[in-house]
């Protein structure tokens, strides 16, 4: 096997392993709360806090693999990732999990960081449109298939499982990328931009913190304020620094190219609209419709069999068909899929969901396979790295933005309504404390904590409250899509891929030009 495809293989291994971790928990997250006796903020950072470290360490990490070699660090992140997935999988309280899921995402920050950069090193130009082809069908794949997979290890065995079966992946991804990638460096010198990595992962943190306690203490609260005042300030000054430093990890010059700049919006907005809700969808489909991990894992079959699908398609037209005309009306079926999953009965079946989960799954396919090129496809060779972290890194901050942000709104709108609808009855003075309680995950235990008579009545009511509340935040999901449908319709062009390709044409004749003297 020529070493291009084992460097394929080790990096869709590694990528197919790092991104299944960002959904496979979701169908986990009851039982975990359950076994951990954790709340819906804990549920949030066991989701958010592999996400967000994720996204801080993946532009400074692209960086060091192009100074110390690309091959290095992407075996060292399989190593990290591997390692923490098996913290995970022993955490015996959720601070402990959320601080291994930390150490998971440092992990697939290094790999995630350096995959395209080795996919571009070994394969040549002609050639990478098949290459990015099948790793985006397996960015799409990986994540799709996580909520059934984590619905068998969680339902079969239990869900330490579902971080367990990560160690063996981890181990066949390390060979693979010893004995068959070959190492590569970014020509010349460079320094890493420690300064800005500091203000920009601070600032993701104090976000994310925000947006995580805005619910519980309230917007004008001096937490959240003030954390949000605190992420205002740090990313200012990250944009200072990294007009300031010699080397910065984020080029400036990149956001001059419309399509690069389009993909970052789109990489965003996928993971903030379509990802960030199967966290919500899931906690719906067992907290509130009865199901079990591995039926709402299964549930998931309509929409992660139409994102391979989908995404072979993709695959095979990426070289005919221009970026643009896959990623826009991709949007548009998500957007539309999201609105086709509103205004759901808690009584009447997860079926209801079938029509949006088709549409949706048809638009996520169409995206994922074209949107790496959008980064390292417009760019010369010597910056695929940097452009590879921050398609990666705005994918990351749309997971950990959208479940923070979704979630709170969900929370508020959720305790809003079961303290309504208790309004006039026997429990009207406790609606807030159950209301809360409900929006915090705990139905099944506030449920059996009120008098037997009223039970039935208040798991009634707290069901038509959660469906309400989804409705809102798939509102806001379909509005996210629609908005990237129509910055991709004007920004990814197709004279973009024309230029990086000619430019690379023209370093590579100076390259061979022979030297005087």
């Amino acid at each position: 096997m020529a070493r291009k495809w084992l460097t394929l293989t080790a990096v869709c291994t590694g990528v197919f392993m790092l991104l299944l971790d960002v959904t496979i928990v979701n169908v986990a997250l009851p039982d975990i709360q359950k076994d951990l006796n954790s709340n819906l903020s804990d549920l949030q950072w066991v989701v958010d806090a592999y996400a967000l470290s994720l996204a801080a360490l993946l532009l400074t990490s692209g960086t060091i693999a192009d100074i110390v070699g690309r091959r290095l660090v992407f075996a060292t992140g399989i190593v990290v990732f591997t390692v923490g997935s098996l913290a995970c999988g022993l955490a015996p309280n959720i601070l402990t999990l959320i601080i291994a899921r930390l150490a998971q995402g440092v992990g697939g920050a290094i790999m995630f960081a350096t995959a395209l950069a080795l996919l571009a090193q070994a394969f040549a130009p002609r050639e990478r449109g098949i290459a990015f082809g099948v790793f985006g069908a397996v960015t799409g794949v990986s994540v799709a298939v996580g909520p059934v997979l984590g619905g068998v290890l969680t339902t079969g065995l239990s869900w330490h499982w579902i971080f367990f079966v990560n160690i063996p992946v981890g181990i066949i991804a390390l060979v693979i990328t010893i004995v068959g990638v070959d190492e590569s460096k970014a020509p010349g010198t460079h320094k890493i931009d420690w300064l800005g990595c500091v203000t920009f992962s601070a600032a993701l943190a104090f976000l994310v913190f925000g947006l995580i306690r805005s619910h519980a203490d309230g917007w004008g609260s001096l937490q959240v304020s003030g954390s949000l005042i605190a992420a205002a300030v740090l990313l200012i000054a990250f944009a200072v620094v990294e007009r300031t430093v010699a080397e910065p990890m984020v080029d400036a010059s990149l956001f001059r190219v419309p399509t690069f700049t389009g993909g970052l919006i789109a990489a965003w907005a996928i993971s903030a609209s379509m990802f960030s809700l199967l966290t919500y969808i899931v906690i719906y489909l067992q907290g509130t419709m009865g199901y079990s991990a591995l039926q709402a894992g299964l549930y998931f079959l309509p929409f992660s069999g139409l994102v391979f699908v989908s995404a072979a398609i993709a695959g095979r037209l990426s070289d005919k068909v221009p970026a643009r005309w896959l990623i826009t009306p991709g949007f548009i079926l998500v957007g539309i899929g999201l609105l086709l999953m509103r205004g759901t009965d808690p009584t009447g079946g997860w079926t209801q969901f079938i029509p949006g989960f088709i549409v949706a799954g048809i638009g996520t396919g169409l995206i994922n396979v074209p949107l790496a090129s959008t980064a390292v496809g417009v760019v010369e060779q010597a910056r695929a790295g940097m452009a590879s972290g921050m398609n990666s890194t705005f994918r990351q901050i749309g997971i950990a933005t959208g479940v923070a942000l979704l979630g709170s709104l969900l929370a508020s709108r959720l305790s809003n309504n079961v303290q309504s609808a208790l309004a006039g009855t026997p429990l009207a003075d406790k609606g807030r404390e159950i209301g809360d309680a409900v929006a915090n995950g705990a139905a099944a235990q506030v449920i059996d904590s009120v008098p037997a008579p009223l039970r039935a009545m208040v798991a009634e009511r707290a069901g038509r409250g959660y469906a309400d509340a989804l409705d809102l935040i798939l509102l806001i999901a379909a509005c996210i899509a629609g908005i990237a449908a129509v910055s991709a319709a004007f920004l990814i062009r197709s004279k973009d891929f024309h230029a990086a390709r000619v430019e690379a044409g023209q370093q590579a004749q100076e390259d061979l030009a022979p030297v005087d003297g």
